[in-house]
C-alpha cells in the first residue's frame, strides 16, 4: 500500500501548484526536518512527535520501519500516521527508472568495453553508459559542435562520450589530480582506439580525446568563458592546467569557434549544478544542458548564508517569493535515499540504528564532559565500518568460545581499542574470515528490544559496544578520557529510549525524497519561468537502487 503522485510539471503553473502543496504540508513538520539527531537524547527530540505514532512503531518489526521512507503503511498503524506517509509519497517525483526509448526512439545504451569501464565500480559504469547515451542523442540532435563536462572528475563521462560517440568534449574540474588523472587514462584508451582504427583501415585518424581544464567554478561568467573557449590544441592544451583564479578567467576574453555547445553534468556538486542551469539560460551557444545534481547539504542558501551573493537555493521566482527556507540539516535530510534503505537486510538496518544510537549517546557525553568541544559542532566521522567489523569478531568469538572471560579496566584498554577502529586495515582477516564473520553477524540479530546485560557475553551487550564508539569518538576528536568520565551513567539513561531512534529516523527519513522533490522543482521551475525561449523537463534516468540521484534535469533551446 503506497500512495501515487498526483501532481504534474508539465507547465511553471503546475510546477508551483505541486511545490506550495509540498510547502504547505511540510510546514507542521519542520521539527523533524530541521533535527539534528545527533541531539536525540540530550534534546529529547522524540517528545515532538506524535505520542500514538511513536508507540505504535516502537513495537514494529525493524521490516516495517524501513519500509516507512517508501510510502509503505501497515494497517493497523494510527490513521493519522498512514495519511503522513502516504500524503509524503504522493509529493515526491517518481524515482523510478524511465523508459528512455520511450522518450528517445531508437535510443541506444550502449554496454561499455573493458577499456572504457577500467576503474568504475557497478553505480558509476551504470551512470556513464546511461548518461553518455542521453547526452549523445541531445548533441547529435542538437549538431552540438562539442560537450561541456562540468564537474568533470576522472573524466569517465567525457571518454565515453569522446572515445565511443566521437564527439568534442571538454572536461573541466576543480582538482588539478582529476585533471592528470583524466589525461593519463585518456592517453591509454587512445592507444587502445588508435589501434582498433589502424586494424579496421582507417589509416592514421586519431581518435577525439577529452581536453581538461583544471578551474574552479565559482559563477556563472566562469563557466560561460570555459564553455566559449576554443577546442582547437593551440587555446586548450591537453595537459595544460588553467591556473587564473575565478577573477581573471572571468574577465579573460576567449576565442570561441563552436557555436553550439552542450552543458553535461553527472552529480555535479552543490552550487554548480545550479550554476550549469544559469548558463545554459544566459550563454547563447549553449543550445541543451543535461544536468543531474547532488549534495545538496553544499547549497548555498538565499537567506541564511552570505547575503548579497548569488545563491543555489532557492533560483526561481516562485519559490522565493514562498519564503520558505530549508536550512542545511534539512538539504542534508534530502540527500537521504528511500531505495537504499528499502534495500537494506534487517541485520543491517538494525545495526544502523545502533550505530544512530550510539552517536546521539556520544553527543551526551561530549555535553556532559566536553561542552566547550560542543560549540565547534564536531565530526565524529565514519565509524560504522569498524564498529561492525569489531562486533562481528566478537559475535564469531563468542559463538567459538574463544573469547576472554577477563575484562580490562577502562584506562587499559582505551588505547588500544581507538586503534583498531582508527585504523581497520591492521586486521588480518581473509577472505574466508569475513564470509565466517558475516555469516555470524547474519545469525545473530542483534536488537535494542533483545538485549541483555551481561559483561562477559560481549556479544549482546550493547554497553560494551557504546564505549568503544565513545573511545574512538573521543580519539578522533584528539580529547583523553577524563577521570571522572561516567560512560555507564549516560548509557543507562539514553538505553531505555534507544529503541525509539529507528522509528524517530524512518519518519524523518520519509521526508527526504519530498524535500528532494523540492529542491528540483525550483530547478525545473527557474527553466519553466523563462518562457518559450527554451523547453526543460525532469527525467529519472538511472535506477533509482544503484545510483540514488537519479533526476536529470534536460533543457534545450527551440530550434529558430
Amino acid at each position: 500500500m503506497a500512495g501515487r503522485c498526483k501532481y504534474s510539471c508539465a507547465t511553471a503553473s503546475e510546477t508551483l501548484e505541486w511545490i506550495k502543496a509540498i510547502v504547505d504540508f511540510i510546514k507542521p513538520f519542520t521539527f523533524l526536518i530541521n533535527a539534528h539527531v545527533v541531539n536525540f537524547f540530550s534534546d529529547r527530540l522524540w517528545e515532538a512527535v506524535d505520542k500514538d505514532w511513536i508507540d505504535c512503531l516502537r513495537n514494529e518489526s525493524t521490516e516495517n520501519l524501513l519500509l516507512i521512507p517508501s510510502g509503505i503503511v501497515q494497517d493497523h498503524w494510527p490513521d493519522s500516521l498512514k495519511e503522513f506517509v502516504l500524503t509524503l509519497k504522493s509529493l515526491e517525483f517518481p524515482r523510478q527508472q524511465a523508459d528512455l526509448q520511450m522518450v528517445w526512439p531508437s535510443f541506444p545504451v550502449t554496454s561499455l568495453n573493458t577499456v572504457l569501464a577500467q576503474g568504475m565500480n557497478l553505480k558509476k559504469k551504470h551512470e556513464v553508459e546511461v548518461l553518455s547515451a542521453v547526452v549523445n542523442s541531445i548533441a547529435n540532435t542538437e549538431k552540438a559542435d562539442a560537450i561541456v563536462d562540468v564537474g568533470a572528475g576522472q573524466g569517465y563521462l567525457a571518454q565515453v562520450l569522446s572515445f565511443q560517440y566521437q564527439h568534442s568534449v571538454v572536461a573541466i574540474d576543480a582538482s588539478s589530480h582529476h585533471g592528470k588523472v583524466t589525461n593519463a587514462r585518456a592517453e591509454r584508451i587512445k592507444k587502445y582506439y588508435a589501434a582498433q582504427m589502424r586494424k579496421n583501415g582507417s589509416g592514421n585518424k586519431n581518435p577525439n580525446v577529452p581536453k581538461t581544464i583544471t578551474c574552479r567554478v565559482m559563477s556563472i561568467d566562469t563557466l560561460k568563458a570555459l564553455s566559449n573557449m576554443s577546442l582547437h590544441s593551440d587555446d586548450v592544451e591537453q595537459s595544460k592546467l588553467v591556473e587564473q583564479n575565478h577573477q581573471e578567467c572571468e574577465g579573460r576574453k576567449l576565442r570561441s569557434s563552436c557555436n553550439s555547445l552542450v552543458l553535461a553534468g553527472l552529480h555535479a556538486c552543490g552550487d554548480l549544478s545550479v550554476t550549469m542551469l544559469k548558463t545554459f539560460v544566459e550563454c547563447k551557444e549553449v543550445k541543451a544542458v543535461v544536468s543531474i545534481g547532488c549534495c545538496y547539504n553544499l547549497l548555498s542558501e538565499e537567506g541564511i548564508d552570505l547575503a548579497g551573493s548569488p545563491s543555489g537555493f532557492p533560483i526561481s521566482h516562485g519559490v522565493k517569493s514562498l519564503g520558505f527556507t530549508l536550512g542545511k540539516s534539512s538539504r542534508d535530510l534530502a540527500c537521504q535515499s528511500a531505495e537504499r534503505w528499502r534495500s537494506l537486510e534487517m541485520d543491517a538496518g538494525v545495526r544502523n540504528f545502533e550505530l544512530h544510537a550510539f552517536r546521539a549517546a556520544f553527543q551526551m557525553v561530549l555535553c556532559k564532559y566536553y561542552p566547550e568541544v560542543i560549540i565547534t559542532s564536531p565530526s565524529v566521522g565514519r565509524q560504522g565500518k569498524a564498529l561492525r567489523r569489531q562486533q562481528q569478531r566478537r559475535i564469531l568469538e563468542s559463538r567459538l568460545r574463544i573469547e576472554d572471560h577477563t575484562c580490562p579496566s577502562f584506562d587499559q584498554k582505551h588505547c588500544g581499542i581507538a586503534y583498531s577502529f582508527l585504523n581497520p586495515k591492521e586486521s588480518k582477516m581473509d577472505d574466508k574470515s569475513v564470509s565466517m564473520l558475516d555469516t555470524a553477524a547474519l545469525s545473530h540479530g542483534n536488537s535494542f528490544n533483545r538485549s541483555t546485560r551481561c559483561e562477559h557475553t560481549v556479544s549482546d551487550d550493547k554497553y560494551l559496544l557504546f564505549e568503544k564508539y565513545c573511545l574512538s569518538g573521543l580519539c578522533r576528536l584528539d580529547l583523553k578520557p577524563l577521570d571522572n568520565l561516567n560512560l555507564h551513567r549516560l548509557w543507562d539513561e539514553a538505553e531505555p529510549f534507544a529503541d525509539i531512534i529507528g522509528p524517530y529516523w524512518s519518519l524523518r527519513a520519509a521526508l527526504a525524497p519530498v524535500l528532494e522533490t523540492y529542491i528540483l522543482l525550483d530547478r525545473l521551475l527557474f527553466l519553466q519561468e523563462q518562457g518559450s525561449s527554451l523547453e526543460a523537463v525532469m527525467l529519472p534516468v538511472f535506477d533509482p537502487v544503484l545510483s540514488p540521484r537519479n533526476v536529470a534535469i534536460i533543457a534545450k533551446k527551440p530550434k529558430s
